[in-house]
């Protein structure tokens, strides 16, 4: 199991706490799956510049491998700053086929976020990662 791997499971193991520090945060970085050639990369909680080095490595891992595609699940994002907006912009460049990087799930704030800043145009957004997973890229 790599790093990555065992400090998402410590976090569902601690119901998306940090295990360790005040535990006012969730942990940025819920889940990395697989799920058949796609791969999965579930972000909760406040994504800005504290924690944008651990979003930044978990994307890195999801894109390493060249997937068929990569979704970012952001159902449980509360907040989402600039720094954690340039995180997937890098994250989608590394993709070949950068139509591949598909965002899905974002609430209120985030696609607030995302509208504000002109990436809504950038990426493309799906109500769901079940959409995205289908979606033709």
């Amino acid at each position: 199991m790599t790093p990555l791997r065992a400090h998402v499971q410590l976090t569902k193991e601690t119901g998306g706490q940090l295990a360790e520090g005040d535990g006012l945060r969730k942990e940025p970085v819920l889940a990395v799956e697989a799920v058949g050639q796609a791969c999965v990369v579930r972000l909760g909680g406040e994504l800005d510049l504290y924690n944008a080095p651990q979003v930044r490595e978990a994307l890195a891992e999801a894109t390493a491998d060249s997937p068929q595609r990569v979704v970012v699940d952001l159902s449980e994002v509360e907040f989402i700053d600039s720094t954690a907006l340039g995180v997937l912009i890098e994250a989608r460049a590394n993709l070949n086929n950068r139509r591949a990087f598909l965002l899905a799930a974002p609430g209120l704030e985030t696609q607030r976020a995302l509208e504000i800043s002109g990436l809504d145009r950038h990426f493309t957004v799906h109500a769901s990662v079940s959409e995205a997973l289908l979606a033709k890229v």
